[in-house]
Parts: structure tokens; sequence; C-alpha cells
């Protein structure tokens, strides 16, 4: 995603070309409107995306990376990437030089983003720094970048498939989170068998399909809760018998539950207004 603050129009932009980088670790914010993409690119520096409410999404060749907010997406110097939002979101990214980069991974990949990472990037979105940052943004930024490098690497939040079997159970559930089959009964579906399926989804996805489709299940639920949807009728939509169940595994996943999260994307936009406001 390129280091810009303007909004991201609901449509193609342009991302910048290979431009000098203004400082060895510099920090943007944006919210975003629904429906923005930044079209396949790359740029020398590594970047590190952190979404303060929605979801932010970037797809690496076949890999799909998501940062609900308690995850970042790292990003290696160079690497082509496309970045989307398909919900209004507020965003930043932190540029690192690629010399600054080898204590982070060299794969991309979702950072469990600590309370301390947390407390930093919020600081900075409250009070962001200079293309030329002072002697003191840069000792904040640089200390960002230790706590990045210390951060727990869980691969893709939600990973994807290209199999042929698998993929097409895949897309089929991300149209119809609700759909309560089981895989035995999906693979009879998609003319394969469920051990196969099991297989599958340990080599591709990392783990057992239940934890996946309960995973996308969240992905799904943030934009409705952020909108204001009642939970009862989102754990319904995506298939729960139960508002009690749907909670109980949000906050295993989550660790909060859902109004918890709620009231902390709307304190986040609440701040952020005050902010641009003041500006």
């Amino acid at each position: 995603m390129p280091p810009e603050s303007l909004p991201l129009r609901p449509a193609l932009r342009k991302p910048p070309a290979e431009m000098a980088q203004p400082a060895p670790v510099f920090f943007r914010s944006a919210s975003l409107p629904q429906a923005g993409t930044y079209p396949r690119h790359l740029h020398p520096w590594g970047e590190f995306v952190y979404s303060y409410s929605g979801v932010m999404e970037v797809k690496v060749a076949q890999q799909h990376y998501l940062a609900p907010p308690q995850y970042g997406i790292w990003l290696p110097p160079r690497l082509e990437h496309v970045g989307l939002n398909r919900y209004e979101a507020s965003h930043c990214s932190v540029y690192i030089e690629a010399a600054r980069c080898a204590a982070l991974p060299r794969e991309a990949c979702a950072l469990t983003v600590g309370p301390l990472v947390r407390a930093l990037l919020d600081h900075l979105r409250l009070h962001p720094p200079a293309d030329a940052p002072s002697a003191a943004d840069a000792r904040l930024l640089d200390v960002l970048v230790d706590q990045l490098a210390l951060a727990p690497c869980t691969g893709s939040w939600l990973p994807g498939s290209d199999d042929p079997l698998l993929a097409p159970v895949l897309a089929a559930l991300d149209i119809d989170p609700g759909d309560n089959r089981p895989l035995a009964e999906l693979a009879r579906a998609a003319h394969t068998t469920e051990r196969t399926l099991v297989r599958r989804c340990q080599r591709d996805l990392g783990m057992p399909f239940a934890e996946w489709r309960q995973r996308l299940r969240v992905v799904k639920a943030l934009p409705l809760l952020e909108a204001g949807n009642k939970v009862e009728s989102i754990a319904l939509d995506l298939g729960y018998a139960s508002a009690s169940a749907f909670i109980a595994m949000f906050k295993r996943l989550m660790g909060v539950t859902p109004d918890e999260f709620r009231r902390g994307a709307a304190g986040e936009a609440g701040a952020g207004r005050q902010q641009r406001s003041r500006r």
C-alpha cells in the first residue's frame, strides 16, 4: 500500500513509482471508504499494515492476508502485492527501509499485535510524525520496529488455497458463511472425499477446516458489528444456533466479545474524527 494519507476512492488507484524514502522509518494513516483497491505494485521498503477498525486485505501471489484489529500484515521489501478493503476501514502503514528489515520475517505474514505495539500505533495515529521525524519521533519509531521484530508470526490469518478441489469449497463458504454442512457433505458436493479435503486443509491452510470456517465467520462479522447489527442476527446469519455460541467463538479468536469489539471500534472512530477535526 503506497505511502499516502489521502482517502482511497472506491475504485482502482495507481500506486506510486519507486520513490526516495523520506526517513529510515516513516508512518502514514488513512481512513478509507469501502471498495478501495490498489493494483499490484511493489516498493523498495518493507511495510507493516495495521487496521484500527475494519479489515485490511493484502494479496501476495496466491496468498490472501487479512488484518483484523489484533493482527497486522508484514510485507518484506520489493514484494509485489495488491491492497484492498471491502468495507470502510481506518488503517496505518509503517514503512521500513530495507537495511532495517533484517530482523523482520523474510516472508509475508500476519503479526500478532500486542499491547505495547498497539499503544505505539495509537500514539502515532494521534500524533503523526513528519516525513522527516524529530529525534523523539525517530526513537519511538525505532522502538516500534524492534517490537515488530519480536511479534509472533501467525502466517496468514485466513489463508487461501488454489487447490482445484479445496478452493471451490472455500469460495462457496466465502459467499455463504452460514452454510453449516459438515466437511463430508461439502466434499461430496465437490466430487471428492472428506479425507482428501482434510489433508489439503492441513497442507494449504495449516489448520483444520473447522478452525478456518470459524475464522472466516469472524472476518464476516467484523463489518456487521461496526455497522451496528445486532449480535443475535449476526449469529443466525453466520449459521449459529444461538448468540452465546457465536460470542464464545468470537471471544476465543479475538480476545474480546462482539460487544467489546464494537465499543472499541466506535471509540477509535470517534477519536479519529476528533483528531481530523483539529487538523
